[in-house]
């Protein structure tokens, strides 16, 4: 990216990255920018930080679902709490859209799902249990025990006993990238390095002090965090991508437009329309307005804190590109939540 710079002497190679104006900035100017505006403002973040930090290429993790394969980016990403939940939700049949039960049980498994994240979620390497076992089949079947005709508050279980962007593309020769990013809470950290532009992003939020949880923060430990680009594959054949944006609602949408679209057989646009929950915390699950009133009354009766949300940003903001099998159409939903867009080239 950029040229590369040597000095007279050659002793000295930067690469130009970017300017400002006239001004051309190099990595270690950028560099000394950043630490010494951190420094003044009290930061930990050092050159010596920028210096050693390397981008990691991962395996995705999936779980298997009526046919489909589901895929996320793995810890410590919260993609496995969408997982999670589907492991759970496909021991169940979900022969209607609206049904009090079939919201009940998506309910109760994105609670236990969420326990297990807050609890085990953080840099893999640092986990304390695997993601293999988090999502094996025999712990999805004793989670799945515990969801009965009552809402109930979620617990932790342990397997070893048995303002974000996303977007989507894909082309004609088949190429497709889900991809999402992020600064956090809005604006990140609130602060810009002066003269660069650079705001700085504050991902790391969602660490613990506590340190014997497993997400304490560590020099140099990447700890949990909310975004999660998904994907969809049947057999050997990519479907396509999918993400909906939104703090802690990433995962919930996950669950709900996989299902809309395997269970319900929902088309893209319409997948991502309908009316949407979302857990906050113990018992309480928010819904839209044009969420089935007789259902939010039903799982209110069944012990749901059942509350009406007006702003429809707090249900996130998704799109979708799936591909058809039959003759390769890319056929393409946009957030009707929000400013997203289709287009095509």
């Amino acid at each position: 990216m950029g040229e590369l710079w040597r000095s007279p002497d050659h002793a000295t190679t930067l690469r130009r990255i970017g300017e400002s104006g006239s001004r051309d900035f190099y990595e270690g100017e950028l560099a000394e920018r950043i630490h010494s505006f951190m420094a003044e403002h009290g930061g930990y973040l050092t050159k010596e930080d920028l210096a050693a930090f390397q981008p990691e290429w991962v395996d995705p993790i999936s779980v298997s679902y009526r046919g489909y394969d589901v895929w996320e980016i793995p810890p410590n990403g919260q993609g496995l709490i969408a997982l999670a939940a589907l492991n759970l939700l496909k021991g169940f049949d979900f022969d209607e859209k609206e049904s009090v039960m079939g919201y009940h049980r998506q309910l109760e498994a994105m609670k236990l799902a969420f326990a297990d994240g807050e609890k085990y979620i953080t840099e893999e390497r640092k986990m304390g249990v695997t993601v293999q076992e988090l999502l094996s089949e025999a712990y999805a079947d004793e989670r799945r025990k515990l969801i009965g005709d009552m809402a109930l508050p979620p617990e932790s279980g342990d397997p070893r006993a048995s303002g974000t962007v996303y977007l989507a593309t894909a082309d004609g020769e088949g190429n497709m990238v889900s991809f999402i990013q992020s600064n956090y809470m809005g604006f990140g950290s609130g602060l810009v390095v002066p003269g660069t532009g650079i705001a700085l992003q504050n991902r790391g939020h969602n660490f613990s002090l506590d340190p014997d949880h497993a997400n304490a923060l560590e020099p140099g430990k990447r700890t949990y965090h909310t975004i999660i680009p998904g994907f969809l594959t049947r057999g050997d054949e990519a479907v396509g991508p999918f993400g909906v944006m939104g703090g802690f609602m990433q995962p919930q949408g996950h669950v709900q437009i996989v299902m809309n679209t395997v269970d319900f057989h929902l088309n893209p646009q319409a997948a991502l329309d309908s009316p949407r929950w979302q857990w906050t915390k113990g018992k309480t699950i928010l819904v839209e307005p044009g969420f089935p009133q007789h259902i939010a009354q039903a799982l209110a009766r069944k012990g749901h804190d059942i509350q009406i949300a007006l702003d429809p940003s707090m249900f996130g903001r998704g799109q979708i590109i799936w591909r058809n099998p039959d003759n390769g159409v890319l056929c393409g939903g946009t957030e009707s939540r929000a400013d997203g867009s289709v287009a095509a080239w």
